[in-house]
């Protein structure tokens, strides 16, 4: 029977399959895993899962529960990874499974970057973010991310 392409496979097989993702990309962070991908190592593996968007996104958007929140970029004017590598730092070693979640999987990605350069040697990016890509009428979270896909998420 083919397996249902919105549930990761088993923890064993996701951290390889990111890591070729990576590796066929070029990118120079450990890997990349779909939102069920990151769920799975969340509640099956103990990765710790870091949102890095913007404070009002984290909590006016929503976010997954018991995520802490290290901003790429602070709104409305900070640059981009400030203070974010120290921060991560501060609060995790650098050998510890890291998955950074954002809007669409771009400032993870750039974040993710910034923590392998910095040393980290088991950070992932989260495909996809927390709303996803935009549709034809340019709105998220109707064609993918992790809300899309029905996985746990709150709003204040």
């Amino acid at each position: 029977m083919p397996r249902d392409p919105l549930i990761a496979p088993g923890k064993e097989a996701i951290l390889p399959a990111a890591a070729q993702r990576a590796q066929e990309a070029g990118w120079p962070y450990a890997g990349a895993v779909t939102p069920h991908e990151a769920w799975t190592l969340v509640r099956e593996a103990g990765a710790h899962l870091i949102d890095t968007r913007t404070e009002a996104e984290y909590h006016w958007v929503g976010r997954v529960p018991d995520t802490p929140l290290i901003p790429w970029k602070r709104w409305p004017a900070g640059a981009p990874g400030e203070g974010f590598v120290e921060t991560l730092s501060r609060h995790h070693a650098k050998d510890d499974l890291i998955l950074l979640l954002c809007r669409s999987g771009v400032r993870s990605h750039h974040a993710a970057i910034a923590a392998a350069r910095a040393g980290f040697t088991r950070v992932f990016n989260v495909l996809e973010g927390f709303e996803g890509d935009r549709d034809a009428r340019e709105q998220r979270g109707h064609v993918n991310g992790w809300r899309h896909h029905g996985l746990p998420w709150v709003q204040d």
